[in-house]
């Protein structure tokens, strides 16, 4: 389940980079890197969208799966 969480939270970096990068330069990277529009930007448009509404509702079951294994470990 980790690895959903890795990959969720990398979708929604990418989202947020690219919304910073049209916030501040009218520049959507998605659009330049796969085209306007076309199947593989929609595609990333909604796994970003899929991924945001994922770390919302799984919010405090991540921070459980989490805090185990970020605990310093006995030597």
């Amino acid at each position: 389940m980790k690895s959903i969480d890795v990959i969720a939270a990398v979708l929604v970096v990418v989202g947020a980079v690219n919304w910073g990068l049209v916030g501040l330069f009218n520049f959507d990277l998605v659009a330049t890197l796969l085209g306007d529009m076309t199947m593989p930007a929609r595609l990333v448009y909604v796994l970003v969208g899929l991924a945001g509404l994922f770390q919302v509702t799984q919010w405090k079951a991540i921070q459980r799966r989490w805090k185990g294994s970020l605990a310093p470990q006995p030597a």
